[in-house]
């Protein structure tokens, strides 16, 4: 995540007096406008080098809306004048193709509430030209945990409501614990079995412009007000796939917009594919990648019967502290093989990077293994803590290759680490 090792600069220079730096925390503030400016020209020159890579390879770049005509047939509305290949943006064209790939993502989904104009989705969140004084969030995933977080480390009073008890419903529920408990010590607070029914504000001419903090009230089905500057909304996603007139040419799609395709990303009609947060499995940029390089293998490399494995993909949550988890929940791995073939071998500790801070400044870390069998093979890893994120690739490396408990205690730990105590559960 973009804004991560900001946060983390800022978390490390309030911490950098427990060292005896002499850092003074009002001087901690950070200059929003001008983060906000250089994060937009990163986005910008990426963009910029994406464009490039396509000319390069000589790939047509179409900037435009499409549908099917028919199987091999879309027709394409450009949406800007400077299309590259179209003359304007009233020129409508079709274009045929032997096959075709649908990679059109996915967008956030926003509440059916009244005054629901006046929050933003996840994708609005650098829109704001200045920081909130007070932010509420939308949602209990891993994108409403980590706004949550961002407001909350760059000083804004945060609240995050939530439908149910946990957050991170997918999670295994040592992360669920430790980070929720860990989030009410540092000021954040969390609405639990909570539903926002509507949102009014003092100036609706105003609070509409989503570019400015302005006072607004979140009223919530218990009967609790939250007054907020903003209110951020991060209660899922789903498919793009309602202007591509798929049902004229039968292609099969959940309830939900996602597109139905088997293990080779082939939908029900032969030409036709799928890749990425479209497919509903796995909405993650890396899969997506992986996926299409698969495809790509199989379909122009002559890699014959390549697609991706969606078992065993790691992920990270960049919450505060961060998550790092690969393979099955302890409740998903006790439902396949059951409770007498499942082990569970965990640690909960304070990393010695705290050692020389206030109890209050202290952040968990926790790890859970997860194995099955008499081999003890490793079906899950779930982490928490400073440096889970970078540490999990290797261990997943390892989990994907079918490691076993024995292998994990044959490895030699790196001390002092935290990633030591992977390698040394008992």
């Amino acid at each position: 995540m973009w804004l991560t090792n900001p946060l983390t600069d800022r978390e490390k220079l309030h911490q950098a007096n427990a060292y005896t730096y002499k850092v003074p925390h009002q001087d901690l503030v950070v200059d929003w406008p001008t983060l906000k400016h250089k994060r937009d020209l990163y986005i910008e020159r990426l963009n910029g080098i994406y464009e490039r890579n396509l000319d390069k390879d000589k790939v047509d770049y179409i900037t435009g809306h499409a549908r099917f005509k028919d199987k091999n047939t879309l027709i394409v509305e450009p949406t800007y004048p400077e299309s590259k290949v179209h003359g304007g943006a009233d020129d409508v064209r079709e274009y045929t193709a032997d096959r075709i790939v649908i990679a059109v993502g996915g967008t956030p989904t926003k509440p059916n509430v009244e005054g629901s104009e006046f929050g933003f989705d996840s994708d609005g969140f650098f829109l704001l030209e200045d920081l909130p004084k007070k932010a509420v969030v939308v949602g209990a995933g891993y994108i409403a945990v980590e706004m949550a977080g961002i407001f909350n480390t760059l000083g804004a009073e945060t609240h995050l409501v939530i439908r149910h008890e946990k957050i991170l419903k997918a999670f295994d529920p040592l992360l669920q614990d430790t980070l929720q408990s860990h989030m009410a010590n540092t000021g954040l607070e969390v609405h639990k079995n909570s539903n926002v029914v509507k949102i009014t504000a003092e100036d609706p001419a105003l609070a509409a412009d989503l570019t400015k903090p302005s006072r607004k009230t979140v009223h919530l089905d218990n009967g609790d007000k939250i007054e907020a500057d903003v209110v951020l909304f991060a209660i899922g996603r789903h498919s793009l796939t309602e202007s591509l007139d798929l049902a004229k040419v039968g292609v099969e799609t959940k309830k939900n917009g996602d597109i139905v395709v088997d293990k080779y990303q082939q939908t029900n009609v032969d030409n036709i594919f799928a890749l990425g947060d479209v497919g509903g499995e796995a909405l993650l940029t890396p899969v997506a990648i992986a996926a299409g390089r698969r495809f790509s293998n199989r379909v122009y490399g002559g890699v014959e019967g390549d697609h991706l494995d969606y078992s065993n993909i790691p992920t990270v949550v960049f919450s505060h502290p961060v998550i790092g988890t690969v393979g099955l929940t302890e409740p998903e791995a006790r439902a396949k093989f059951g409770d007498d073939n499942v082990k569970v071998y965990k640690t909960q500790f304070t990393s010695m990077y705290f050692s020389m801070m206030d109890q209050a400044d202290k952040q968990p870390t926790a790890y859970k293994l997860i194995v099955t069998g008499k081999e003890e093979k490793v079906v899950g890893l779930h982490l928490i803590g400073e440096g889970s994120d970078e540490m999990l690739q290797g261990f997943a490396v390892a989990i994907k290759m079918g490691a076993t408990k024995k292998d994990f205690d044959d490895t030699v730990a790196i001390h002092p680490t935290s990633a030591e105590e992977v390698v040394t559960l008992r």
